[in-house]
């Protein structure tokens, strides 16, 4: 085995500390209103679905935020994550492209939505909260947080939009086997989920719609809070862990990244591996290109105007600067549920929007034949999620194979397919089949942004 296959840290090599990439941003975004006042959001706002802890992380420049010791105890369940370089991939691709991949599916619910559950856990345990709500596209957070919730003896109860609850049944067990309560939404528990049934009752569901039931559920009651797996500031932060250790990884073996490449549904996998590497091209001219990859069916920065809008279909959330395909937006029902979402981290748009990243889309078609290729000359089946991440480094790698350069490529691998197969049963019996969001629909979506400018 070559020295650079698996390239691991030891426990003292892990992170103790969350890079903040608002500390460096040349431009801040807009600050978050208050969906009922219009004003810019206060703590008192959050505060009765958010500890004061995470409250202070979403709104800190601080450059650096201290892991906690119990929070760093749990990570070390699973973390530092593997580095693979893929030999077998860039054999097959016959490119001169050295290809690197973060491989976060190794932790106990198989994602890298664990590196935010915990602390997320952690803090609401420390304010006395018993129980949080929360939703789930593909299952990979409603387990992570499930699992979060059961080290810290917390409550759990996860909205799981319907048709990913229909499409992935082993992740609702999963859910289940860690002590979760798990809704398809749009559920008739919820006002929002009955407003949604009433003019919909075959609706598949969306991120939007179970954000809104789940926000519902936590502001009715004192003992319960909100969780969000992706989006908000404080879970691209808790994320960081990724490049952080990617970083130390690259630097054992004497490389540097030429191109840097996370799938984007809300932000958060993406931002974990990107944040570092951005941090560096804002403060030390790094020449690092760093793309954002998400579906050809549910195309937010590639297709989406940059602008205030909900982050959920009954207007419950904070009014948010991002890039945006409309908060009653409907994506189809897409295998990879995890990136199903109508707008993206406000960090992460506004980096788009400085330039500062690139984003690109691909049909589901091209990332499941990613998927299959990669599982084949690497032993892991990926995710749907993870698969487009794939797809674009397969991309980077044939265009440094016709232009006979050799770059650097890493991408994350943010988590496995094992509760999958049923999607890749589709794509194998050509059931599968590609969705481009009509330019029509997306204009009509648009058309019902809250009146705000930025």
């Amino acid at each position: 085995m070559r020295a650079d296959t698996k390239i691991l840290l030891t426990e003292k090599e892990m992170p103790t500390v969350w890079y903040n990439i608002q500390a460096h941003m040349p431009n801040l975004p807009p600050p978050p209103l208050n969906p009922r006042t219009g004003q810019p959001v206060t703590p008192e706002d959050l505060l009765p679905i958010f500890p004061l802890e995470l409250i202070k992380q979403e709104v800190s420049t601080e450059p650096y935020i201290e892991i906690p010791e119990e929070v760093q105890q749990l990570y070390r369940l699973f973390r530092p994550t593997p580095l693979f370089r893929a030999h077998r991939l860039e054999k097959a691709l016959d490119t001169p492209a050295r290809i690197y991949y973060k491989y976060e599916g190794t932790s106990p619910a198989g994602s890298h939505k664990v590196n935010t559950s915990i602390p997320q856990a952690f803090y609401n345990k420390q304010a006395g909260i018993k129980r949080l709500a929360t939703e789930t596209g593909a299952g990979q957070w409603g387990s992570a947080l499930s699992m979060a919730c059961s080290f810290f003896g917390l409550e759990c109860t996860v909205y799981m939009v319907k048709v990913s609850y229909q499409q992935k049944p082993y992740r609702r067990s999963l859910m289940r086997v860690f002590g979760a309560e798990v809704i398809p939404s749009p559920s008739p528990l919820t006002q929002a989920g009955r407003a949604v049934l009433e003019q919909s009752p075959d609706s598949p569901g969306s991120l939007g719609i179970a954000i809104s039931e789940a926000v519902e559920d936590a502001a009715s009651r004192e003992d319960t809070n909100y969780a969000l797996g992706s989006v908000l500031n404080h879970v691209c932060l808790h994320q960081t862990v990724i490049g952080q250790e990617v970083q130390a990884q690259l630097a054992k073996v004497d490389e540097a990244a030429d191109i840097v490449i996370g799938c984007c549904g809300g932000g958060s996998n993406f931002a974990g591996i990107s944040f570092p590497f951005v941090r560096d091209k804002i403060l030390k001219g790094t020449k690092t290109r760093i793309i954002a990859v998400e579906p050809a069916a549910c195309p937010t920065l590639t297709k989406g105007v940059y602008a205030y809008d909900y982050g959920d279909v009954a207007k419950l959330t904070p009014i948010m600067p991002m890039y945006t395909l409309g908060h009653d937006f409907m994506p189809p029902g897409i295998h990879a549920g995890g990136l199903r979402y109508h707008g993206d981290s406000p960090l992460v748009s506004q980096l788009l929007k400085d330039g500062l990243i690139e984003a690109v889309a691909y049909p589901q078609t091209q990332v499941f034949e990613a998927a299959v290729l990669f599982a084949r000359t690497e032993g892991i089946l990926p995710a749907p999620e993870s698969s487009h991440a794939i797809k674009a480094a397969i991309v980077e790698a044939l265009r440094c194979k016709e232009a006979g350069e050799t770059k650097t490529i890493v991408f994350c691998l943010s988590g496995h397919g094992h509760f999958d197969l049923s999607a890749y049963d589709d794509y194998l019996t050509g059931k599968i089949q590609d969705y481009e969001y009509p330019e029509r629909l997306v204009k009509e979506a648009l058309a019902n942004l809250p009146k705000v400018e930025l």
